[in-house]
């Protein structure tokens, strides 16, 4: 692929827009401001909110964590059961694909919307459930400010976020300050793509991203409906098998899928896809062990009707089938 800047900046424009990636706010890739006042995302559109990372440590949101940087910033609560870990689990995936680079060029930020519920000990241990690496911190603050935050970044749905349930916006944004490019991408966003977007696109090419680049990925064969449902919503936390790069060493989260199907009773499995939190609630023995092996992160509840968990599960078990007639040719 050729990887000159021209080129590079039309396939990741062409592929987000492929995948539903919403731009925010975009400006042509050139020479950073000479000041904070030539860009109109500066000191003042952002507020500067105070907030208490996992660590004890207060920051303000301009100053310290988003001025001159690349960023990663999203919304979750640790007691949510569906949309927050699969959030969660993605960017740990990008966290990988990027190494070092988070921390020094690249800075993830995940701000509670229960800052009651998660103090930073709360928030600590979330992140050592995930196994998260430097460079991402997790921060809680005033609820009203928080709620004033999100509404800025675009992040606030009414009637969605402001409703009696704990629904929330499920949007990440990404962005450089300095540059004012930014950009919502959807959490469940290939990790290749969003990697590349984080190292390369809003560093403005200044150098490679990584090693593993998304263009490393495998080959992207036509899916059917059950791939596409396992590629957005099951490959956060579940790898299949040593061919799928989807997985990116992300077993720690929950379990390789590769042969499930034949290891589990086809009904025990299509509820549990199902309806994973009524099983644990029931005290389900399986559905209890597997609780304890992935460090107590429940398995989500993604609220899939009847046909999409039979689609996953054919799928699951087509590519069982698949892989080892490819590792049986090799051999």
């Amino acid at each position: 692929m050729n990887r000159q800047a021209l080129g590079m900046h039309l396939v990741l424009l062409l592929v987000a827009g492929l995948l539903g990636v919403k731009l925010l706010l975009a400006h042509d890739a050139g020479p950073a401001p000479a000041s904070e006042s030539a860009s109109p995302w500066g000191a003042d559109y952002f507020p500067n909110t105070l907030l208490t990372d996992q660590d004890g440590r207060q920051v303000r949101f301009f100053d310290d964590l988003v001025k001159g940087k690349v960023v990663v910033i999203n919304f979750i609560f640790t007691s949510c059961s569906d949309s927050c870990p699969l959030e969660t689990a993605r960017l740990r995936q990008v966290q990988n694909l990027l190494g070092d680079r988070v921390g020094r060029d690249v800075f993830f930020y995940s701000i509670s919307i229960d800052p009651l519920s998660d103090t930073p000990e709360v928030l600590g241990a979330y992140a050592r459930r995930f196994k998260v690496g430097p460079g991402w911190r997790f921060l809680t603050g005033d609820f009203a400010e928080i709620t004033e935050l999100r509404r800025k970044l675009g992040l606030f749905i009414e009637g969605v976020d402001n409703g009696r349930s704990r629904d929330h916006n499920l949007s990440l944004i990404v962005g450089n300050q300095q540059t004012g490019r930014w950009m919502k991408a959807s959490p469940f966003e290939n990790p290749w793509i969003l990697a590349d977007q984080l190292g390369n696109s809003l560093q403005n090419w200044k150098q490679p991203s990584l090693a593993d680049s998304y263009v490393n990925a495998p080959e992207i064969r036509p899916p059917s409906t059950g791939e596409e449902l396992f590629r957005t919503r099951c490959a956060s936390c579940h790898s299949l098998g040593p061919q799928d790069g989807q997985g990116i060493g992300m077993r720690s989260i929950g379990p390789d899928l590769i042969g499930v199907t034949e290891q589990r009773d086809p009904a025990w499995l299509s509820r549990w896809i199902r309806e994973p939190d009524r099983l644990l609630a029931e005290q389900d023995p399986i559905a209890l062990a597997l609780f304890q092996r992935y460090e107590r992160i429940p398995m989500p509840n993604l609220r899939l009707d009847e046909p999409s968990v039979q689609a996953i599960i054919a799928f699951l078990h087509e590519e069982t089938a698949r892989q080892r007639t490819s590792m049986a040719q090799v051999q």
